[in-house]
């Protein structure tokens, strides 16, 4: 009534700063009143139905007075200088949340009582919405000078955007076209002003609410999405409200990028929130095994409208280093849902990367030190770290949108081929400078002791060697030669490495490969230990023929050399060596072998045969291991044995399978024994060989190993199929259970009858097993351990070890022969006594070691 007959210029000082503060103390009064007499409020008690109700009417016609101030100051003025009404906007908001506080409390305030007040609570509701909205209109009009360094403006300026912030924590689940207008006139205003508040808002908190309320709108639209999957009914109500919720998922996500791409100087601390935006979007999306279940046509439907607008968000942050360090963070841990969704990020960022200048690729691409307790790792390095923790999604495993190609639909791929294409994309675009980086990864990886990630980054490696230079390519694979000759025994990343360098050797030019013959000549025995690696089938024929001649002609005078000297057990480790690439030429290169080759092979190898026992197999790993590659050889040449071999070989093994013996050892009984299936057996020695063959495919069906179950079958399958003699296969299903696995085996039936969903579960509960061990390791410890198993109670170390048995064994074999001598006839007097002298050196030992220990 006043407001008209005032001089606008002086509304603040006569009638805003004087009157305001007076109306919100009035206004907090009345809240509190409400809110204390509500508790009685009931449709018996007329008196405070009264009360309440005169309360919530003067709460309307104060909004509404205020709403008049408002619309007041629109009307009297082109531009508004915020100094003149600065009393305004903060009581005005002040009292707008507190009225939508009331209304969204209301339930429970009121309790079952609510119908009572509804009609005014509707109306205060709306006077509110009315009241905001007109202030925004004014708050719109309003004008600051660029230039200007009022800090009572810019403050004034903060705490409108920060009270609209609050206001809409408030209203989000209330009035979604409401609370998105609202968010809207955030952006606007702080875009607005950028140059003179952007130092003063709290981009944290603007950045944090976005994002929740992101996360929100993406839970309900696809819980919309889950609900009409399961329904399997397509009703127009819940697909329009699933579209309007997808609506306003867009809508957030544009206003994030849009604000960071104003304001990303500032949003260093926000890094983390963008990350874990992008993850938990992710991890609950297809084909995340922790995603809702939706149909597809929703799943292109949400992809298409939202997920799209995350990827220039990511550009956006490709550059800005504090993202960096969050993403490539060595201490980042993650729980097992996130991974997947981790590894999908980094790929996405490489498959970005190479249209980045150097700079870019250089700080996403290195290690760095940030602070004494901060450091960052190559991207290269993350993927595969990354990588390594998705085995649920690649044990599955779960498919994903696969490349476009001229002329062919897409085809889903796997999370294994989906990282080595872009990866190997990737390689292609590698700066030069980072050439380095890409090798220490891609051989650390090598390294890993996880066989899935060793195996991608020898894929990865192959297509380096297929894409680059020939030079490039024999470069590699001399650094790969030279890294297997400095391994100091066996382990897991010799293995890894022989691989690779396997498989590189196909890809060398052969002028190259003739350089490495030349470098690392078979005609030396200290080169057996490479190219027992190498598959000879990937020389040309010449050289082939050449190589193979060599590594026999080494190998064979090797074997002798061993035979002729006092074969000791210290020395078996050599000859291993050079059985491997014996074994390795009749692998790969069979054909290459003359008679005469052939013929020495199966010299050395029947006299090596002559020195195993039971005993030394049972006990011994080196022995072991020249067994089982003693094993395979025979089968090579199985057609050309002599039979009293081939018997002595069966006997040995079906007294070594009662004993507890390593897996690969039993392997490689079972491919000495399926390779008999081709072999017509002499008369002569039937009866003794086929109830060992049929006794040791009984007992190798019945092993407990897995894997050792899998190749048993394979194996006694293809023996079956082979065999000439038919009668011992049933001898062989020694039980009823056996009889059913194998019967089960040849018909394809007995798996399990599991259901995708069940399927899933089962896979995330592996997954939370396998991870739990290392839920506290960080990337650092992990990537610095990679290369070595958990530690183990440390094993006495004894130099002389092998020594001690080998003198053991001599003293066990003059027992023996002494005792087989007495079988045969008197002894002389003097035995007696000089054995009774022999006992008392083995008593005084006796003490000796007792003291000792």
């Amino acid at each position: 009534m006043f407001l008209p007959h005032m001089n606008h210029l002086t509304l603040e000082q006569t009638f805003f700063s004087q009157v305001l503060p007076k109306t919100v103390k009035l206004f907090d009064d009345m809240m509190y009143e409400l809110t204390s007499q509500a508790r009685g409020l009931s449709s018996q008690n007329l008196e405070i139905q009264t009360t309440l109700r005169n309360i919530l009417q003067t709460m309307v016609q104060l909004l509404g007075a205020l709403t008049g101030c408002v619309q007041h100051v629109c009307a009297t003025q082109e531009s508004i200088i915020l100094e003149n009404i600065q009393s305004l906007p903060s009581s005005v908001l002040h009292i707008i949340k507190s009225t939508f506080v009331h209304c969204k409390n209301s339930e429970s305030v009121y309790s079952g009582c609510l119908h009572l007040v509804s009609d005014l609570l509707q109306a205060l509701f709306k006077e509110a919405y009315s009241l905001q909205k007109q202030l925004m209109e004014l708050l719109d009009m309003v004008c600051m000078d660029p230039l200007a360094d009022d800090n009572d403006d810019i403050l004034n300026m903060v705490i409108v955007i920060h009270s609209l912030l609050d206001i809409c924590s408030v209203i989000s689940s209330m009035d979604h076209a409401f609370h998105a207008n609202t968010w809207k006139f955030i952006i606007k205003q702080s875009l607005k002003h950028q140059s003179i508040i952007k130092s003063q808002l709290k981009h944290k908190d603007i950045i944090t609410s976005l994002c929740e309320d992101i996360l929100f709108s993406f839970h309900s639209c696809l819980q919309l999405a889950e609900q009409m999957t399961q329904s399997d009914a397509q009703d127009n109500a819940d697909y329009r409200l699933f579209q309007k919720t997808l609506k306003l998922c867009r809508f957030f996500a544009n206003s994030l990028l849009h604000y960071a791409k104003e304001f990303l100087p500032f949003l260093s601390d926000s890094c983390c929130t963008f990350h874990q935006l992008y993850l938990q979007i992710h991890s609950k999306f297809p084909p995340s095994l922790y995603a809702t279940r939706i149909s597809k046509a929703h799943q292109e439907e949400i992809a298409g409208a939202f997920l799209v607008t995350l990827d220039p968000l990511i550009s956006q942050l490709l550059t800005f280093q504090p993202f960096v360090q969050v993403v490539l963070d060595s201490k980042l841990d993650l729980p097992c849902e996130l991974q997947f969704p981790q590894c999908l990020l980094l790929v996405v960022v490489m498959d970005k990367l190479p249209s980045q200048p150097k700079e870019v690729q250089t700080l996403w691409c290195t290690d760095s030190q940030v602070s004494e307790t901060t450091t960052r790792i190559s991207l290269l390095k993350a993927i595969f770290y990354s990588f390594e923790q998705c085995s649920g999604e690649l044990s599955l495993p779960v498919h994903l949108q696969g490349l476009k190609s001229k002329g062919k639909a897409e085809v889903a791929v796997t999370l294994y081929q989906h990282v080595c294409v872009h990866l190997c994309t990737f390689i292609t675009s590698f700066h030069p400078s980072l050439f380095a980086e890409l090798d220490a990864a891609l051989l650390n990886a090598v390294l890993s002791a996880n066989m899935i990630t060793s195996l991608l980054a020898m894929d990865a490696w192959c297509f380096l060697a297929r894409y680059g230079t020939a030079e490039l390519c024999a470069h590699h694979v001399t650094i790969v030669a030279h890294l297997i000759k400095s391994c100091p025994g066996e382990c897991y990343q010799l293995i890894n490495l022989s691989i690779l360098l396997k498989r590189l050797f196909f890809f060398m030019a052969p002028p190259h490969q003739l350089e490495f013959i030349q470098k690392f000549s078979p005609k030396e025995a200290e080169n057996l230990p490479l190219w027992q690696h190498i598959s000879f089938q990937a020389l040309p024929p010449e050289l082939r023929e050449q190589t193979v001649h060599e590594v026999t002609t080494v190998g064979t005078a090797e074997c002798r050399k061993w035979l002729s000297r006092s074969r000791t057990l210290g020395e078996l480790e050599s000859l291993n060596t050079v059985l491997s690439a014996l074994l390795a030429i009749c692998n790969s290169a069979g054909e290459a072998l003359d008679t005469g080759k052939q013929t020495a092979i199966m010299e050395v190898v029947s006299q090596l045969w002559a020195f195993l026992n039971i005993k030394q197999v049972a006990d011994q790993p080196y022995v072991q291991q020249t067994f089982s590659l003693l094993l395979p050889l025979l089968g090579f040449f199985i057609q050309t044995l002599d039979p009293k071999l081939i018997l002595q070989a069966v006997t040995l093994q079906t007294s070594l399978l009662k004993l507890e013996l390593p897996d690969y050892v039993r392997l490689a009984m079972l491919d000495f024994v399926s390779s008999l299936g081709k072999l017509f057996i002499p008369e002569a020695i039937q009866d003794r060989i086929l109830p060992n063959l049929s006794c040791m495919f009984a007992l190798l069906l019945a092993d407990r190993s897995w894997l050792l179950e899998q190749h048993t079958l394979e194996a006694f399958t293809q023996f079956a199929e082979g065999t000439n003699h038919e009668e011992i296969v049933p001898q062989c299903l020694s039980s009823e259970e056996t009889k059913n696995k194998v019967v089960s085996f040849l018909e394809k039936t007995g798996f399990v009858d599991e259901t995708e969903a069940a399927k899933v579960e089962r896979v995330k509960q592996e997954k939370g097993i396998f991870w739990e061990p290392f839920a506290n390791v960080t990337v650092e410890e992990a990537k610095r351990s990679s290369l070595q198993p958990y530690a183990k109670r440390a094993r006495q170390e004894f130099p002389w070890e092998e020594e001690y048995r080998s003198a053991l064994h001599t003293i066990a074999g003059a027992l023996e022969a002494t005792e087989s001598l007495l079988q045969k006839g008197p002894a002389p007097a003097w035995l007696l006594m000089e054995m009774e002298a022999l006992q008392e050196r083995m008593d005084k030992l006796k003490r000796y070691i007792h003291t000792l220990g």
